[in-house]
């Protein structure tokens, strides 16, 4: 779900929310604004969260912030929310920012990175959020992360891939850092937008690709086009999507204001992390019982060479001017303290369930 596109033109699949604010909208101190969104209307998980995020706000304001929300399409398209929430026209998400700076890849996701609660962790407590200030400033943007997908799946393939060398030439659908990552163990990196996945697969253009989950996947119809499912989502371990505030109106709302739509922000953040979480669940369950496709795990070897890769990639994300490096140093610091009370907290307990 990252750097990747929900429909044909449409936005990836860190939520992608932008607020607009026009200054005929302030009248008797109300506020009405436009959110614009990457995601097409109806999208699962991804629209819904936008639109619930915006109802939030106008609830626990008692209507004095009032959002419409417009999928991609409606006011602006998909590729264009990030611009017009720079200039005041909307607001907006956080995933197609990368090419902006590649350092906006640390507040969404990296190859074999933070999950979502270690990310979420290191841009609240770690200093993240002042550095990605820093950074969206640049683009008169104020950031706040409002949705997590969880981890992902590796993706679909029509064929196995039991080793290193099977991905040399393979046709594999995946944006951002992880493809960088697929490219450089050879295979062949194929972008099109989500929506065209599927007739992609049957024209044989690609061998494989990812999306997200299995709620997400299923929806879009993989399962039909693919028999091959692996895990884990090694290029998106937990998938964060921004609120992206234009600066100058997030200077005008007083302190009550801002907190509010930081509460809102991350109250939003974990919702939609549990609803992704439960319908994968559900979705997984689903596919299990059809029995037609095959649920693999990327053999140990193709990960180790996965990870070995990643790193290079990850670092050279970090290695653009002195505050990308900034970032990095500081993901770099928190990366193995996070880690380390992750394997004996909740990885000691996951990893204990399979002795019973």
């Amino acid at each position: 779900m990252r750097r990747r596109d929900v429909l044909a033109g449409a936005g990836s699949l860190a939520t992608g929310a932008a607020l607009t604010f026009p200054a005929p909208a302030f009248a008797q101190g109300l506020r009405q604004l436009k959110m614009v969104t990457a995601w097409p209307a109806g999208s699962p998980g991804l629209q819904s969260s936008a639109d619930r995020l915006a109802q939030r706000i106008s609830t626990a304001s008692d209507g004095r912030i009032n959002i419409q929300v417009f999928p991609a399409g409606a006011f602006v398209g998909a590729f264009e929310i990030f611009d017009a929430v720079r200039t005041g026209l909307a607001d907006m998400t956080d995933y197609y920012w990368e090419k902006k700076s590649a350092a906006f890849s640390f507040f969404a996701a990296v190859p074999f990175g933070f999950t979502a609660n270690e990310l979420f962790a290191w841009v609240q407590y770690g200093g993240g959020q002042e550095l990605w200030d820093a950074l969206s400033g640049q683009f008169n943007i104020k950031p706040l992360l409002c949705l997590n997908t969880g981890t992902q799946m590796g993706g679909w393939c029509t064929r196995e891939v039991p080793s290193p060398e099977a991905f040399r030439g393979l046709r594999y659908r995946m944006p951002g850092l992880g493809g960088d990552v697929l490219r450089r163990i050879g295979a062949t990196v194929v972008n099109v937008p989500g929506g065209e996945i599927v007739n992609t697969f049957k024209s044989g253009a690609i061998e494989g690709s990812e999306w997200v989950g299995p709620w997400l996947d299923m929806d879009l119809g993989l399962h039909k086009v693919a028999g091959y499912y692996y895990y884990p989502g090694f290029h998106e371990p937990g998938t964060g999507s921004t609120l992206g505030i234009n600066k100058r109106l997030w200077e005008s709302f007083d302190a009550s204001e801002r907190r509010l739509i930081e509460d809102a922000a991350a109250a939003e953040y974990a919702r939609s992390l549990a609803e992704f979480n439960f319908n994968n669940a559900l979705w997984l369950r689903k596919l299990r019982d059809e029995g037609t496709v095959k649920i693999l795990k990327f053999d140990d070897s193709v990960l180790k060479e996965l990870y070995r890769i990643s790193k290079d990639v990850v670092a050279e994300a970090g290695s653009g001017d002195d505050l990308s490096k900034k970032i990095y140093a500081s993901y770099q610091q928190s990366f193995p303290l996070i880690i380390d009370w992750s394997d004996i907290a909740e990885g000691a307990v996951l990893n204990s369930r399979r002795l019973a």
